[in-house]
């Protein structure tokens, strides 16, 4: 039957009207839709300019910024030292240049990180972070304000923690074995293993099993390969995850770039899909198991940190406003598979690459660990051993996982220095005039090494450091005292009790079970990327490992 398009006229009628409707989207459309976008540009580019000619602080001196869209991000991503170096040429306190070249304050002055970790109102997590981290992890505790930080903080006291100690131990132990069947099979004893690559995936289950009442079975490679190891893998242990960051920072800081498919985009949205629909099923799960007049009860005897804040959530003793809704619990996942899994997997990877590299560290540290003649140590029992907490502490400052923060001043503020800076006229400044909107760039493992706060031998890994600290030391902010890593005052990160008894939690078991020795001459293990997780420098293309030479230890 004909349907009317078969006639040649209509054929060439509707050609015709196809291409008069193109033309008048090319000729009416398109042209104000360019402008608009040229006028975006522009706008943002002449603020740049405004404020680089009327900005107090644009005489202070920094590095050169090697390009406009990238500043210096690329430098500090890649090039684990060159902080480091900025530091010793410029003094505490410089400039340096973020994405589009957005001014940063670097500073590294301890009266300076004071004040800005004690006014969390006045300085305040960036507003394009806090957005790059939403649209990845949700609403959880790294993209909320810091009212919101306090009131989902319950979940991290010493008692829960206590709670879940065992569990940390429990996985340590799987990862053990499993390297021990690995080494088996090997055939030269001592054999090699990418250690870094074990801890990710125990990390994982650490996290499940602690946080949700989870398996997710990561160390088990004989299956269906783990999801969120994948997702966790692509996007912060490839090559490409540097690139895709630093394009996920231009998307922050300029919001019309949200709309476009920017490198890495599709990735992070199926990441975050991933881990929602996790989180949404763990807490329907949770909830599901409980009921009735027995929720209490079942609650108590569950020892994962959702089950804690649903039950933090029933007390009578907890202000409405401070309980959290099903929906905030959800969110929090994401960020406790992220914090928890990423930061300690590498926290523990740099600790058994010092030990791998002081032999008598580990010795002595091996020593100490069987003077507990239990498999399976309680928290007061990691505690009381001095020396493992001293190698932790020692392993927080020269390899923090986190290498810097960043804080934006939300009123015009005054910021207090230790030490005066001195302008290009040679004028001494003993305050500097912090603008509304300035970015502070908190050098976390600069003030960890800081030869002005440790010595000399600040660089170094030597946890005997820890039983007469300096002076100087005592000024450091931290919630863990004389640390940075973890920050300080009220948006600290409230996890660190967590992390930290995990990280001694693996090191007893794995420090006990094997002997470390390093596979790559030292200085060709460093830092890449803004977690600073551990890469074999010659070999970066292939993203992030630690092999390390591994036997069992015969006592």
């Amino acid at each position: 039957m004909d349907n009317g398009w078969s006639s040649p006229f209509n054929r060439w009628a509707y050609k015709s009207l196809h291409g008069q409707v193109i033309e008048h989207m090319t000729s009416n459309i398109l042209p104000p839709l360019i402008g608009a976008a040229l006028c975006y540009v522009l706008y943002h580019a002449a603020q740049l300019v405004y404020r680089k000619f009327t900005h107090p602080l644009r005489n202070m001196l920094g590095p050169k910024n090697p390009s406009y869209l990238f500043g210096n991000h690329k430098q500090l991503m890649t090039d684990g030292q060159i902080a480091r170096q900025w530091r010793q040429e410029f003094g505490p306190n410089f400039i340096l240049k973020g994405i589009f070249s957005i001014s940063r304050l670097h500073t590294s002055d301890l009266k300076a990180l004071n004040h800005v970790a004690n006014n969390p109102t006045v300085y305040q997590r960036v507003p394009a972070v806090r957005e790059i981290t939403r649209h990845l992890l949700g609403d959880g505790l790294l993209s909320v304000e810091p009212d919101d930080h306090q009131r989902q903080n319950h979940a991290f006291g010493v008692s829960q923690i206590r709670i879940v100690t065992e569990i940390f131990v429990e996985k340590a132990v799987e990862l053990r074995g499993v390297w021990t069947s690995e080494l088996a099979q090997q055939s030269k004893a001592p054999g090699v293993i990418d250690v870094l690559e074990g801890l990710r995936r125990t990390t994982l289950n650490i996290i499940g099993k602690a946080g949700f009442n989870h398996e997710f079975n990561a160390l088990d490679t004989t299956g269906k390969p783990n999801e969120l190891n994948e997702v966790f893998t692509e996007l912060f242990h490839t090559k490409a995850a540097q690139r895709n960051g630093a394009f996920r920072g231009m998307r922050g800081v300029i919001p019309a770039l949200r709309i476009l498919p920017l490198p890495g985009q599709k990735l992070v949205d199926a990441s975050r899909r991933k881990m929602l629909a996790i989180s949404a099923q763990i807490v329907a799960d949770s909830k599901r198991a409980f009921s009735g007049s027995e929720v209490e009860k079942d609650l108590n005897s569950n020892r994962d940190l959702v089950s804690v804040l649903l039950k933090a959530n029933m007390s009578t003793d907890l202000p409405p406003s401070h309980q959290m809704s099903d929906e905030e619990i959800v969110s929090q996942i994401p960020t406790f598979l992220f914090a928890g899994h990423e930061t300690t997997s590498s926290a523990s990877a740099w600790a058994l690459h010092a030990l791998s590299l002081n032999i008598d560290v580990q010795t002595k540290l091996r020593e100490e660990l069987f003077t507990l003649s239990t498999e399976n140590p309680t928290t007061e029992e990691l505690n009381s051993l001095l020396y493992l907490d001293s190698v932790v502490k020692e392993t927080l400052r020269v390899h923090s996982p986190v290498a810097a923060i960043v804080r934006m001043a939300m009123q015009d503020d005054m910021l207090p220095l230790a030490t005066p800076y001195i302008d290009n006229s040679g004028k001494s400044h003993d305050t500097l005039l912090i603008p509304k909107g300035q970015i502070i760039h908190v050098p976390i493992s600069i003030v960890n090494t800081d030869t002005e706060v440790w010595g000399p031998d600040a660089a170094e890994f030597r946890p005997e450091r820890w039983e007469n600290v300096p002076a100087a030391v005592k000024e450091v902010p931290g919630v863990m005292p004389n640390l940075l890593t973890f920050f300080a005052g009220p948006t600290n990160c409230i996890g660190f009790r967590f992390s930290v008894t995990e990280l001694k939690a693996l090191l007893f078991i794995l420090v006990r079970g094997f002997e470390f020795a390093p596979t790559v001459p030292k200085g060709g293990i460093g830092p890449t990327g803004g977690l600073q997780t551990p890469t074999v420098l010659a070999d970066s293309e292939k993203g992030t490992s630690l092999p390390l030479s591994v036997q069992v230890y015969n006592a």
